[in-house]
């Protein structure tokens, strides 16, 4: 079958800005940015706005690519899917997933095996939601990994920002960092990994580093550059 390429097509450009993969923040019949959707097949329906493609689908949007076996949106209610093998980066994030489903252009969700990864930054699940416009917010509600040079971080329920470096987990909440050799946990964890360089632990929390181990309803673990803290703090009543 012949793949038929249509240039500048609204899919393309609405689809990936859509999920926050442009860089930009409006779509307009002036946006200078090329855009491409290369598919076996594309149905376009200029009186609905429905758009449909299938086959090795590839949109592209200036750097920003999105591919998968099937696509479709509407670009009235700004709502559209991508799936089988979907493919989605833009700088140096890189997302892969079974299905991605775009809810207007502040939102996105990831389904099945989700793999993201941003530099060091690597989050892991079966249900990722994503709004791109708050900071990179993400959550992870059937639990996850988030990984980063420091160490993993894992929970039944997770949530973070991913541009902040904070991460909240919730249930069984792990963290492991080699480069400290330290292993902490507790019903929830909140993790600040970029200005504050911190973990909050509480509830049945715990840490091991080296042969010393602390347990306390609440523990904070300040994390610096010459060497790691260990301080309990009072538990509220």
């Amino acid at each position: 079958m012949k793949r038929r390429i249509y240039k500048t097509l609204p899919l393309a450009t609405a689809m990936l800005l859509g999920l926050g993969l442009s860089g930009g923040t409006a779509y307009s019949a002036e946006e200078k940015t090329p855009a491409e959707l290369n598919a076996d097949t594309v149905e376009y329906d200029m009186t609905t706005g429905d758009i449909a493609a299938e086959g090795d689908v590839l949109m592209k949007y200036g750097e920003a690519r999105l591919a998968g076996q099937k696509a479709s949106y509407n670009l009235k209610t700004e709502k559209g899917k991508v799936e089988g093998n979907v493919i989605a980066m833009r700088d140096k994030l890189r997302v892969t997933a079974d299905l991605l489903t775009v809810d207007g252009r502040e939102h996105f969700t990831a389904q099945g095996n989700v793999h993201g990864t941003e530099e060091d930054k690597e989050f892991l699940g079966q249900l990722i939601d994503y709004y791109p416009q708050q900071r990179g917010y993400v959550k992870i509600p059937g639990g996850g990994i988030v990984k980063n040079k420091d160490g993993t971080f894992t929970a039944d329920s997770m949530e973070g920002w991913l541009e902040d470096e904070y991460y909240i987990g919730d249930g069984h909440a792990h963290l492991v960092s080699p480069p400290r050799d330290l292993e902490a946990g507790g019903d929830r964890v909140d993790y600040y990994g970029k200005e504050q360089s911190k973990a909050v632990l509480q509830g049945n929390a715990w840490a091991v580093q080296e042969n010393n181990t602390l347990r306390s309803n609440r523990l904070t673990i300040y994390l610096d550059n010459e060497r790691d803290k260990l301080k309990v703090e009072p538990s509220e009543k």
